[in-house]
């Protein structure tokens, strides 16, 4: 005997079970989708992109509920990012975040200029030509500004203050982004001329290079290292100060993880306040708002945080001026 039922009653038969994939390809073209557009690793960004997902949770998304997000890592290889913005757009996406980099997102900059890109960036965003101004932005782009860039000569006097007998010193830049590395350079340049201390400007784009950083370091013979501001050096701000003190070099980074990690001193903002504050405008272009009525925000609060523990290991006497200065001292 032949059994045939019609399609209405096998889905009924189920309990409506058949119909579910429908539904739940109907219910996920629904939610929106995020696209992180990352310079560097996942490795070592966990902290900062749960800062990320704190932000975005504080206006009613949580990842995997209510929000996708697509992740796309260039791996500290610059060139690969604006492959990386063009394959986010052509997912069509609602909104591109680079919450983190300057080069990523002056890929995504240039790859649209309709979808909303909320950025965090170390320098003007006038200058680099993101918004018209930071009070109405105008275009589809808005985020957070840190003063990470600008604060390269201060970690420069900084350092000549807790080694004043170094003469020279040396700056570390990553040089596939122009857009940090030739303010930067500039900057300590003209600084240097004022302390009447002589710089070298030393490459590193990936982290390969930087065991022969430190090499050239000893070489050169220059007493202290300051890091510039990058994204791949951000990443890797653990492991360079490890390199620091284990080639007892006086160094100075922006982050409080590069002093954590054994780095004599650090002069900046909170990466992981950026990213938070990145989520937080993610979250209400989400809701609707646009990116050209969200002023760009303003991270300026800096801390000085010095490795007491290193100091002594490099037989380091540490300034009473800076001791008064420090906002946290590592001991």
């Amino acid at each position: 005997m032949r059994i045939c039922l019609r399609r209405r009653e096998f889905i009924a038969a189920l309990g409506g079970a058949a119909a579910w994939p429908l539904a739940a390809g109907a219910q996920q073209s629904a939610v929106p989708t995020i696209g992180i557009l990352y310079a560097a690793s996942s490795e070592g960004s966990a902290n900062n992109l749960a800062a990320f997902r704190k932000g975005l949770s504080e206006t009613g998304f949580v990842e995997g509920r209510n929000v996708a997000i697509e992740y796309r890592w260039a791996e500290n290889q610059n060139d690969r990012l604006p492959a990386l913005a063009a394959d986010l757009v052509r997912r069509r996406v609602t909104v591109i975040t680079a919450p983190g980099s300057t080069p990523a997102a002056l890929a995504a900059h240039a790859a649209t200029t309709t979808i909303p890109i909320v950025f965090g960036t170390a320098t003007d965003p006038v200058q680099l030509g993101f918004v018209a101004s930071p009070s109405r932005p105008s275009g589809n782009m808005t985020g957070v500004s840190t003063v990470a860039l600008e604060l390269g000569a201060k970690r420069l006097e900084l350092l000549h203050e807790m080694v004043p007998t170094a003469t020279t010193m040396a700056l570390l830049v990553n040089p596939t982004s122009p857009a940090l590395s030739e303010p930067t350079t500039r900057d300590l340049q003209a600084a240097a001329r004022v302390l009447g201390l002589n710089i070298h400007v030393l490459h590193a784009s990936t982290e390969l290079d930087f065991d022969k950083v430190f090499t050239t370091i000893a070489q050169l013979r220059a007493g202290a290292l300051v890091i510039g501001a990058d994204a791949l050096f951000t990443g890797q701000a653990k492991e360079l100060g490890a390199l620091a003190l284990r080639h007892r070099v006086p160094a100075i980074y922006q982050y409080p993880e590069f002093t954590a990690a054994g780095g004599l001193m650090s002069y900046g903002g909170s990466i992981r306040d950026t990213y938070h504050r990145v989520g937080v405008y993610v979250g209400r272009i989400l809701k609707g708002e646009k990116p050209a009525d969200l002023p760009v925000e303003w991270s300026t609060k800096v801390e000085l945080i010095i490795n007491l523990k290193t100091a002594k290991a490099l037989d380091l006497t540490v300034p009473l001026t800076l001791l008064a200065r420090a906002e946290e001292v590592i001991e």
